[in-house]
């Protein structure tokens, strides 16, 4: 059996995963859990990616503007049906659950955000915005990946950067440690059978024979050791609380999962999901259709991880991405194609919410990207460095975002 040294552990639905960096890491596994059993309490950040460019105009919907319906007559959400927040914007109807935790100021929009790259291209836009290099496709890591690595104040544990999926996404890809988890149920039935212990034991025994790092003997019981860990905290044993119902799908299991483990106390910080789906270039619809669809579940999934959260809230901070919007103007299909700017979603204890953050550009089309696409006001950079900086506690944007200074702070995070 083989093994690269890139990859410490994969079997089952786990897969531990550093680049480049040495296996002393699994060391500090050992005092990831201290006397108590609990990893210590730390702020925390999950990045949900919406892949596909969600259609920001029909998710955060500017109904103050009769340009909107003018330029969408089969798609646009009516006006009865929008969730109304300020007057101007308002949810989509299947974001309606999301409304309470407007109310409470925990959930805020940044609208007319995105790229400065002029790219319409899937690859390219999700690589610039995962890498945080717009328009430099050599960067070899994601901007998650470099912070772990720069950032000296937090523990480093196995399971301080966790991605939700069957690979380790571009945004965490790097020479700190992260993990991959694709199913933390499946993970647990195959994690005690004597089999795979077998097949870990032997891939560890392999991967360190004469590596000459002076863990011979102990490298490959500290390897399992990630495994077991995961194992006895037994992160499925916290069902949802409070009432928390998480919506059937991907997104709704990872955030359930993400819960979970945060729930667990195994050290997470920054944790990933994948929301796929929104490449709606044909029958998008309106208050109901496909876009709909994949909103209403978005929005479930996040309304659950807050509720079945509860006080811990309030250390976390919930993102979403995606890689650029949609046009303004509704295509033939009934559809939306490539745009420029979109809106995302920031929920938490420490956001600024109940306000649609970011300068509003306007939908004229003398005010339009290009003079089809909704502007971007707010670089995608200066929401995160925002985050990463005041929530997380980074001291240094640069090795974040290299040759990027932020410079335009959205007012996201209010408690820092």
């Amino acid at each position: 059996m083989t093994i690269s040294r890139r990859v410490f552990v994969k079997a089952g639905a786990l897969a531990m995963v550093s680049f480049g960096l040495d296996p002393l890491f699994l060391d500090r596994l050992a005092y990831a859990v201290g006397p108590s059993g609990r990893a210590g309490d730390r702020r925390i950040l999950v990045v949900l990616f919406q892949r596909g460019a969600v259609d920001g105009l029909n998710m955060v919907v500017p109904h103050g503007e009769s340009v909107y319906y003018r330029e969408r007559p089969r798609i646009a959400v009516p006006r009865p049906d929008v969730v109304d927040l300020d007057g101007h914007f308002g949810f989509h109807p299947a974001l309606g659950s999301l409304k309470p935790l407007w109310d409470n100021k925990s959930l805020a929009v940044i609208h007319a955000v995105g790229s400065p790259d002029a790219t319409r291209s899937h690859f390219d836009a999700q690589d610039y915005m995962e890498s945080g290099t717009p328009g430099v496709k050599s960067t070899s890591d994601g901007w998650l990946n470099r912070y772990c690595r720069h950032d000296q104040e937090h523990r480093q544990t196995a399971f301080r950067a966790v991605a939700f999926g069957p690979q380790l996404p571009r945004i965490l890809a790097g020479s700190a440690p992260a993990l991959a988890l694709d199913d933390l149920g499946a993970f647990g039935l195959r994690a005690n059978q004597a089999a795979v212990r077998d097949r870990l034991t032997r891939a560890f025994e392999e991967l360190y024979e004469g590596a000459g790092t002076g863990l011979l003997a102990s490298s490959s019981a500290e390897g399992f050791a990630a495994v077991e860990m995961l194992k006895h905290a037994n992160p499925t044993q916290y069902g949802p609380a409070h009432g928390a119902v998480y919506p059937r799908g991907r997104l709704g299991r990872s955030m359930l999962q993400i819960a979970q483990l945060i729930k667990a106390d195994v050290g997470v910080q920054v944790a990933f999901a994948d929301a796929s789906g929104w490449d709606t270039h044909v029958n998008q619809g309106a208050a109901q259709g496909q876009l709909a669809a994949r909103l209403r579940e978005l929005g479930e999934s996040l309304a659950a991880f807050s509720q079945d959260l509860g006080e811990r809230m309030r250390d976390v901070v919930v993102l979403t991405l995606s890689e650029f919007g949609r046009t303004v103007r509704e295509n033939g299909n009934a559809g939306t194609d490539h745009g420029h700017a979109t809106a995302m979603l920031a929920l938490g204890g420490p956001v600024n919410g109940g306000r649609v953050l970011g300068r509003w550009p306007g939908l004229d089309e003398g005010a339009r990207y290009e003079g089809r696409d909704l502007a971007v006001t707010t670089d995608f950079r200066d929401l995160i460095g925002e985050i990463v900086q005041r929530h997380l506690g980074a001291r240094d944007l640069q090795s974040i975002f290299p040759g990027y200074a932020p410079s335009h702070s959205p007012g996201v995070i209010t408690k820092a």
